[in-house]
């Protein structure tokens, strides 16, 4: 059994190599921060980092909307560009959909900025292109030892950051954080990397050396990969090592049964564990998938909440008011194992503390969630206080909850015999079956119907195989 040092110092050092190892980040030092809430608080600090901007503005965003916000964002950049500042951008096609094609962009690119795409639609990797750069980072003078500045977050840029007032929407709720010091450099390192993947020269963005401490916080600037899973890894540490409090905030929270076995456990051992997610998204269907999770994590003490205003799109996680994380990265199997991601995580209590005291108070505008069982009496009117019945649109969207989100559980134990089935998933499991009998009796009596398709499939593999091959064959 490997044996704990008693020295504090020995201590603390195993400490730092554990959370070094399962992050794949170092903790660096001599940082100043500031928590940055909301886009009226991101935007107009990314906007005054870019006006100020000497040599270089870095950008890689998910989504950059063509609306009024991303076309102002666009400006600003096509601006510094124009004065010779080095501007390179990086967008994902599937997050920024049409708008590049429409333009978004040409106006920088004619300036002299440089955009890249990342990881479009192609003939090589057959479905590489499905995984997402979902990173939100902007880096601006980053070669400079003293001036560069650091934003990483969860916004995007689109006008539901604003809200639309005309449509009674309001204002995405996010969160992200202002970095100035050392940690400079790995974000600098970050996006390099991604702009060689990107299909830009590795010799464009200059990673300084050298970089002045500029306050007291340390952090770890996390950037993950496909498949990587340095951001679960440290989830579940963190999970297991939180001793007094848990604070989540999730936009699509669909944590995976390791996850919410970790976040039960804790709430066991006394744990105060909360977890804050949309109840209305613009992802609509994972606000039932969600809830479809809800009950075993209730029965075990943990604590619901739903955002009442527009969307909750945070990713933010506090632990014993002294280790915080900020980011891009959701509590779902997407975000920790299929996209690149971008993540701080903050060992600092003021940042900590602050960040706590902002969750206290998005609490306020929101609804507990609790377990109760009752039946309202047929013979009495139902008085003020009485419970309300569950709503028509609840009750739509249980039933879809059991109708899709649940097959793959049900099938899976159906199949292996693993659980004991629960009443309500007979449904799946009909639907299941019957769907197996069209495919079959399509497969008896119209065969072709089932071979074209599948013979389409194996044609699109072999071509982007034999395409892979030939560049393959192009570098020896």
């Amino acid at each position: 059994m490997l044996a704990l040092p008693r020295d504090p110092l020995a201590l603390r050092a195993m400490a730092d190599q554990v959370f070094s190892r399962t992050a794949g980040a170092p903790l660096v030092s001599g940082n100043a921060t500031r928590v940055l809430r909301d886009a009226t608080e991101n935007y107009p600090a990314w906007s005054e980092a870019i006006a100020s901007a000497k040599t270089s503005v870095h950008v890689e965003m998910y989504i950059v909307h063509r609306d009024d916000v991303g076309r102002h964002f666009v400006a600003e950049l096509t601006n510094k560009a124009r004065q010779g500042v080095a501007v390179r951008v990086i967008y994902d096609w599937f997050g920024c959909g049409l708008g590049p094609i429409r333009g978004l962009f040409t106006p920088l690119i004619r300036a002299g900025g440089d955009v890249r795409v990342f990881n479009p639609p192609g003939l090589s990797s057959a479905l590489g292109w499905l995984r997402r750069d979902h990173r939100k980072l902007i880096v601006v003078d980053g070669a400079d030892r003293a001036g560069g500045v650091a934003f990483v977050s969860g916004l995007c840029v689109g006008q539901m950051w604003r809200g639309q007032p005309e449509k009674k929407l309001e204002p995405w709720r996010d969160t992200g954080l202002e970095i100035k010091g050392p940690a400079i450099v790995h974000a600098e390192e970050s996006f390099a990397e991604s702009w060689r993947l990107a299909g830009g020269r590795p010799g464009d963005v200059s990673i300084p050396q050298d970089v002045a401490p500029r306050g007291d916080v340390s952090l770890r600037l996390i950037p993950t990969e496909p498949f990587t899973g340095n951001l679960l890894r440290l989830d579940m540490l963190v999970t297991a090592l939180a001793r007094r409090s848990l604070w989540l905030t999730d936009a699509y929270f669909i944590g995976t049964g390791a996850y919410i076995e970790a976040l039960r456990r804790a709430a066991h051992d006394g744990v105060d564990v909360r977890l804050l997610v949309p109840q209305y998204s613009d992802v609509g269907w994972t606000v039932p998938v969600a809830r479809s999770l809800y009950r075993p994590l209730l029965e075990a003490g943990v604590r619901i909440f739903e955002w009442n205003g527009t969307m909750v799109h945070a990713k933010t996680a506090i632990a014993d008011s002294r280790w915080a994380r900020i980011g891009s990265t959701n509590l779902n199997i997407n975000s920790w194992l299929g996209n690149w991601e971008l993540d701080v995580a903050l060992e600092d209590e003021g940042v900590a503390k602050e960040l706590a005291s902002h969750y206290l108070e998005d609490l306020e505008r929101s609804t507990e969630i609790v377990l109760q069982t009752y039946r309202l009496p047929t013979s009495r009117p139902r008085t003020a206080d009485a419970p309300r019945r569950p709503s028509r649109r609840y009750r739509s969207s249980r039933r879809m909850v059991r109708a899709v989100t649940d097959v793959g559980r049900s099938i899976g134990a159906a199949v292996t015999g693993n659980r004991r089935l629960e009443d309500f998933e007979a449904g799946p499991v009909i639907g299941t079956a019957l769907l197996l009998s069209v495919v079959a009796a399509v497969g008896f009596f119209a065969p072709k119907a089932l071979a074209w398709p599948f013979a389409a499939i194996a044609l699109w593999m072999a071509i982007t195989f034999f395409v892979e091959a030939w560049e393959l064959w192009r570098r020896r």
